[in-house]
């Protein structure tokens, strides 16, 4: 495969690893991870070289980034080829899974995407299952930093059913699915990765 295919996205790189300082605690020794949105692929080489007995299924809507994935990934071989999931469907290409990730998406996507990745993560994931989420949240309705409202300000321009959402809802969101709060750590840049279990 053609390395000219691989998109480098900088906040990718840039919190590749501090993510991985998390996933290094919590993470299944061995198992499925299907990584929802994983945009340049940067992540799923990272961390899948990083754990070499999990399984890596990483997953984008767009074309252009299955190709980025699968071009980051060419040489590791624990991650799968990249495959098409729109969080929105019931029908997902992956029917059972240890470990949901998504990293800065649901904030780039209209809101019924996180609650489809949501209702998806519910119900492909195993009795010991967990949802990972990294990026920017709301607590209890405000912003946790004036640069992630600016943030906010420019997403919900570019367009109206983007924005950083709320943990309250996606919290009540996780618990309709009989996903309950494991764990919320902080992260550079006013960043969270947050874990819901089953």
């Amino acid at each position: 495969m053609n390395h000219d295919h691989r998109l480098d996205f900088p906040a990718t790189r840039r919190n590749s690893d501090a993510i991985l300082t998390v996933l290094r605690e919590v993470l299944p020794s061995r198992g499925t991870v299907l990584e929802v949105g994983a945009g340049s692929g940067q992540h799923a080489a990272h961390f899948a070289a990083a754990f070499p007995d999990l399984e890596w299924q990483p997953t984008d809507l767009e074309p252009a980034h299955r190709l980025s994935i699968d071009a980051w990934c060419r040489d590791i071989a624990n991650v799968r080829p990249a495959l098409s999931l729109d969080a929105t469907s019931s029908a997902w290409p992956v029917a059972a899974a240890d470990v949901v990730l998504s990293a800065n998406m649901i904030h780039i996507a209209p809101w019924q995407a996180g609650l489809g990745l949501i209702k998806g993560a519910g119900r492909v994931l195993s009795s010991a299952g967990m949802l990972i989420f990294y990026g920017p949240f709301k607590r209890a309705g405000r912003h946790t930093a004036e640069s992630n409202a600016r943030f906010d300000t420019s997403l919900r321009a570019q367009d109206p059913n983007w924005g950083v959402r709320d943990l309250d809802d996606v919290g009540e969101a996780a618990r309709v699915e009989g996903l309950r709060l494991q764990a919320v750590h902080e992260m550079p840049a006013n960043n969270l990765t947050v874990i819901y279990g089953k």
